[in-house]
């Protein structure tokens, strides 16, 4: 069978930048080794087969890395969203503004909210699930050992290596600059000693100060285990990493933001808009947003 194929750049506007990500708009029902094989012959981060809502949203999302399938992701969330509203599954607002539309995933549904100009959808922003955090993370030591780093690189006086999750789990390790951000190098033994077998074993590396205003953060994403080397932008990580700064904010109430720059080592750079919004002293929301720009379309054979 034949099925139609599109392929984006993610978290940017301009194209061959971002994370690629394919999205199958119109597919068939589909076994689980077949979205995984085509997952794996396309090769990119995220590859999302569009399949009818179950629950009353716009479309249910079924979202494959090369190695594994996701409960939930941010790049495929928001290049899918932006892709249906170009094919006419989202109408335009009568004058530039936003409209919200929700995608269901494994973990239940996304609300996605897509910012128009010039009656094309150009920005979409997704609100995750609660932040959950996760266990204590393995000790200094070994974590800059398998980041091929020196202790003095790590920096705990800001936040400190955490697990956390906005659906999807990662290890967040915050570095003390972007010079030992460019210098790491995930060191295959080191990790599959140190973390393969954890609550997480996608690596988030962070670097820049959150609290000066204006400077973006930078990061980097490690996932040998979903068969990504390291990937261009997470969205997932990257509003788990929200409700983490909202948290150690001291201000009780108000939407924060911040600008999380990725991909950049890569020679794909990447822009994601964070936000995390308080009340009473407590994170309520997450969020995470970014452009999207169309690169190719074509056709996959696939074996019936």
């Amino acid at each position: 069978m034949r099925l139609a194929f599109h392929t984006l750049d993610v978290f940017t506007d301009r194209p061959f930048t971002g994370n690629p990500l394919a999205v199958f708009p119109q597919a068939p029902p589909l076994t689980n080794e077949q979205m995984q094989a085509i997952a794996r012959e396309l090769n990119l981060s995220e590859t999302v087969f569009v399949r009818p809502p179950e629950a009353g949203g716009l479309a249910k999302l079924r979202i494959f890395t090369p190695g594994a399938e996701l409960p939930f992701a941010g790049h495929p969330t928001i290049g899918t969203a932006i892709l249906l509203a170009s094919l006419g599954a989202v109408p335009p607002p009568q004058s530039d503004g936003e409209t919200g539309i929700v995608l269901e995933e494994n973990v239940g549904p996304i609300p996605v909210t897509l910012r128009w100009s010039g009656g094309a959808a150009r920005f979409a922003r997704l609100e995750a699930l609660p932040t959950e955090l996760g266990p204590r993370p393995p000790r200094a030591p070994a974590l800059a050992a398998m980041l091929g780093l020196s202790e003095d690189d790590l920096d705990h006086a800001t936040l400190g290596p955490t697990f956390v999750s906005a659906g999807t789990p990662f290890l967040v390790v915050p570095v003390r600059d972007a010079d030992a951000l460019a210098r790491a190098r995930l060191q295959m033994g080191e990790w599959q000693r140190t973390l393969a077998d954890e609550w997480s074993s996608k690596v988030f590396v962070l670097a820049g100060d959150p609290d000066s205003a204006g400077e973006p953060l930078r990061a980097r994403m490690f996932a040998p285990s979903l068969g990504i080397p390291e990937d261009p932008a997470t969205g997932s990580a990257a509003v788990a990493l929200a409700g983490l700064l909202g948290a150690r904010d001291p201000r009780p109430d108000g939407s924060l933001a911040w600008t999380l720059l990725q991909g950049v080592e890569m020679g794909r750079p990447s822009r994601l808009e964070i936000e995390a919004v308080k009340r009473g002293g407590e994170v309520v929301a997450t969020r995470v947003g970014g452009g999207a720009v169309p690169i190719s379309r074509g056709e996959m054979e696939v074996p019936a």
